[in-house]
């Protein structure tokens, strides 16, 4: 598909590759907007897993304050959470929403990783990435979403994450359709881009900082759009 991507000093995952499409070229457009986005904010790989289930269906100022509940009661860990009973450990993540529900995803995803793995997270990185996909999917509460961003923050491996932003965008750019399903859409990516995990994770980074930003869902800030002229939706 082209050159390995390399790292510039100013951290940008560089794509080397001889004639670039659309795919390529909107995410050159975005990183030249937006810059490096150092995203996924997370300690360790752990917390990101935390916060990849707290994350679902919340706001991430409310993700971090369940976190940091969690790191005061000094139980942000496979062992500190499993040794919670899940009524506390709902009440420490309350701020994230629907902590009934995700003190039994956090439990879940502990159990497994106990079981599978033996709490070590470096032998579940170690595993295949698409193996370890459709075992993360068999894991109770934890979604396409939330598996892809797992695999790609925590364990550093190529998957692209597909979220309400992407479909968003690239629907208004014209580039998938409006009934497409999730896979269909990860696949779009992983077809037209180099399986670089930097690539992954800056493109998604940026793609969400054009969402809040930007290619609101109501009244889209058109004008202010690095993609204006791509884009068949644009109100230019």
């Amino acid at each position: 598909m082209g050159k390995p991507i390399t790292e510039r000093k100013d951290q940008r995952p560089v794509v080397e590759i001889e004639g670039r499409g659309r795919v390529l070229e909107i995410y050159e457009r975005l990183f030249g907007r937006f810059g490096p986005q150092h995203w996924w904010p997370g300690e360790t790989p752990f917390e990101v897993i935390v916060g990849a289930i707290l994350t679902q269906s919340a706001a991430w100022r409310n993700v971090e304050k369940a976190i940091s509940n969690l790191k005061a009661e000094g139980c942000l860990s496979l062992e500190g959470i499993l040794g919670l009973p899940e009524e506390k450990l709902a009440a420490l993540i309350r701020p994230s929403g629907y902590y009934n529900v995700k003190a039994r995803k956090l439990k879940a995803f502990c159990l497994f990783l106990e079981e599978a793995y033996k709490g070590n997270l470096d032998a579940m990185r170690a595993r295949p990435v698409d193996e370890l996909r459709v075992e993360l999917l068999n894991v109770y509460g934890v979604g396409r979403e939330t598996a892809d961003s797992i695999l790609l923050y925590a364990c550093g491996l190529p998957t692209f994450v597909v979220d309400a932003y992407t479909r968003r965008i690239f629907e208004r750019l014209g580039l998938i359709g409006p009934r497409w399903s999730y896979e269909e859409i990860r696949r779009f990516f992983m077809d037209r881009l180099p399986a670089s995990v930097p690539l992954f994770n800056e493109y998604h980074a940026l793609i969400v900082a054009l969402g809040k930003e930007v290619c609101l869902a109501r009244k889209p800030r058109c004008e202010r759009c690095p993609l204006n002229s791509l884009c068949k939706s644009s109100l230019r």
